[in-house]
């Protein structure tokens, strides 16, 4: 039973982060996504409120975790500039990966229309991308491709690295309703070769 309140010293020690992330995980393949409260996680993890909120200021906040913990600002990309649709398939392959590892029970749950965390997350906010998403590496990386003389220099990058985003977005939601069984990654790289193909330099 969870307690609320301040967490005691041993709990905030203790690897509680994990113990909460972990049960969220089996909560929302079990449940699904909306069940999703703070009170219910703690419940289930065994933890005070108090230690949830000493790593998470709420449920969105926990549930973007699942979205944002790889830094997309500094990965290291192998594929070279110059195949710039290869190299933006690889850094969403990123992305994709993490969601497979964590499932397609959890995904199908977790990537919903009512998810606030990932609409926030893969979304816009006054003209930007969020620092350190894929979007904004993306975006990035085609700016740095249109300077190259790869894609035209006046392409759109920004509303480019947009529309890439949803072609991920739709191609994720498509694996989740094929339950898996479709090949993601040879679809992104389709898809994302073709939009790519438009603002490429002939």
């Amino acid at each position: 039973m969870s307690r609320s309140g301040r967490p005691f010293k041993s709990e905030v020690t203790c690897n509680n982060r994990q113990k909460i992330i972990d049960t969220t995980i089996e909560l929302i393949k079990t449940h699904g996504a909306d069940y999703l409260t703070v009170r219910n996680v703690c419940q289930a993890a065994e933890v005070a409120t108090g230690t949830f909120y000493h790593y998470f200021k709420n449920k969105d906040d926990l549930l973007i975790y699942f979205v944002r913990d790889i830094s997309f600002g500094d990965c290291e990309l192998k594929t070279p500039l110059t195949d710039i649709s290869g190299r933006i398939t690889e850094l969403y392959m990123n992305l994709i990966d993490r969601y497979m590892q964590l499932g397609i029970d959890f995904m199908k749950s977790f990537y919903t229309t009512d998810n606030a965390a990932l609409s926030s997350y893969m979304g816009v906010t006054d003209g930007q991308f969020a620092p350190g998403t894929v979007m904004e590496r993306c975006e990035r990386e085609l700016a740095e491709a249109a300077k190259a003389g790869i894609i035209k220099e006046t392409a759109d990058v920004h509303t480019l690295s947009a529309d890439i985003c949803t072609i991920v977005k739709g191609c994720v939601f498509e694996w989740c309703l094929c339950s898996g069984s479709n090949d993601i990654a040879k679809t992104v790289s389709r898809i994302i070769d073709s939009r790519i193909n438009t603002e490429r330099n002939i």
